[in-house]
């Protein structure tokens, strides 16, 4: 049987490459919870070396208190607040929660000052119960065969896709994000639930508006067809291997193979984010979340790991400063539950160290094409239980990355050739004599020759 050639993947834009994503959720980031609050933040983020923001939905939430159309996580929660951020009542305006739209342009606009790009969340698959267009416009949802509205995962009405004004009303949307707000693209979430095809066309219009100069990073596993016209990278299947690997469920090898599994057979090659953390985690199972139970060192090797892998590191609100408490999606400031960024840490020798880290380790990887550029290749080393190794080429250039996962000292041998002028891009804890590595408790060693 002859073999079809695989269509490449769109090119992306050049400040991608090099890109570090930081997840804000306005809720959580700062104590007003507001697009003004956050914006007077921004020029921390800058000084951090980040370089493109995603901002959770900061539009108009639904706030019908029916609960049979709020999600089963909300009602677990135990916080009795209707405005879920991703159940959505109006795609064109700003939650009076945050701000104003003007807000949100001013916010964009600093951004922009600052040198760093702002994606915008869309909720697309679903919408609220009340919404704005539904009195008008019912058909902008799917039915059931006896004329009932089709509520579909989390219990939210099921945006219909078949219905050609509805793609309209949201190209609309998407054409103003960029136009009057100014946005550098978009992170779609549940992006596998809504018709390729639409999010082809979407890019095309908006392409129109800001040509190259768009990014566009699906919520779903990553397959080679989304990202062939409509998208530049997708969420893979961070973090959630590796946070296996910090909490002892995998060895250093056995995560090796299932990331190696998931990153060539359902990825197919495609770009990816790297990350520890979101906002599911830190809403829905904070108290698993890496940065609260697992000492800052593990963390720093876990950050390194993800920022020397092959894709774009991604940071989750206040892990610059190795930030551990809840983020409840449903917290805000009229509601109970919302502890959001715990910022006196800020202060303290723990989270001045870990922005310091980061600083040190954004840098670290952008100073180097091999890092951002470099082909990937795991490679063995002898103490495969407890060490993680691989290497990034590019132009006869090598950079040999190793990550102990241990609290122990480890002694490690590599089966790729160590020469004697090997130096020391990036480490922490790492010491190179007579080609053998000494990592010490969670040591980090990235090596370049």
């Amino acid at each position: 049987m002859e073999q079809t050639e695989a269509v490449p993947l769109r090119p992306w834009p050049d400040y991608a490459e090099k890109g570090v994503i930081y997840q804000l959720f306005l809720r959580q980031f700062t104590l007003d919870g507001t697009l003004k609050a956050a914006e007077k933040m921004l020029p921390h983020l800058a000084s951090l070396g980040i370089d493109i923001v995603y901002l959770c939905p900061p539009v108009v939430a639904d706030d019908d208190m029916d609960e049979e159309h709020w999600s089963d996580r909300q009602k677990k929660s135990g916080i009795p607040n209707p405005r879920n951020p991703y159940r959505l009542k109006d795609y064109f305006h700003v939650d009076p929660e945050y701000g104003t739209d003007q807000d949100l342009k001013d916010f964009v606009r600093r951004a922009h000052e600052l040198g760093m790009k702002a994606l915008l969340d869309l909720v697309y698959y679903h919408c609220g119960p009340t919404a704005v267009f539904l009195e008008e416009h019912p058909d902008y949802v799917k039915h059931n065969e006896d004329g009932s509205v089709r509520f579909g995962l989390w219990h939210f009405p099921e945006l219909n896709f078949e219905n050609p004004e509805l793609r309209e009303y949201l190209w609309k949307n998407m054409e103003t994000s960029i136009r009057d707000f100014d946005f550098d693209g978009f992170r779609c979430d549940v992006a596998g639930s809504v018709p390729i095809d639409f999010w082809e066309e979407g890019r095309r219009r908006i392409e129109q508006i800001k040509p190259g100069g768009i990014l566009m990073l699906a919520e779903t596993a990553g397959n080679r067809k989304e990202q062939e016209k409509a998208f530049d990278i997708s969420y893979g299947h961070t973090p959630y291997l590796l946070l296996k690997l910090m909490n002892g469920q995998f060895t250093a090898r056995q995560y090796r193979e299932e990331q190696t599994k998931a990153d060539l057979e359902r990825s197919q090659g495609v770009r990816l984010i790297r990350s520890t953390d979101n906002h599911d985690i830190a809403s829905d199972h904070y108290e698993k979340r890496a940065e609260r139970i697992f000492p800052i060192r593990k963390n720093n090797a876990a950050l390194a790991l993800i920022f020397a892998m092959k894709g774009i590191p991604f940071l989750y609100n206040g892990q610059e400063i190795a930030d551990g408490h809840r983020h409840s999606l449903w917290g805000s400031r009229e509601y109970a539950g919302n502890l959001g960024i715990a910022w006196e840490k800020a202060v303290t020798e723990e989270g001045r160290s870990r922005m310091e880290f980061l600083r040190n380790l954004i840098a670290a990887r952008r100073s180097s094409p091999l890092l951002t550029r470099g082909s990937f290749e795991w490679i063995d080393n002898d103490c495969e239980n407890n060490v993680l190794s691989f290497v990034r080429r590019l132009d006869g250039k090598t950079m040999l990355c190793v990550f102990n996962f241990s609290p122990a000292e480890q002694r490690v041998h590599v089966s790729a050739d160590l020469p004697a002028d090997a130096r020391l891009h990036f480490s922490d804890r790492a010491e190179i004599s007579d080609h053998t590595l000494k990592l010490g408790e969670y040591g980090i060693a990235w090596l370049e020759f």
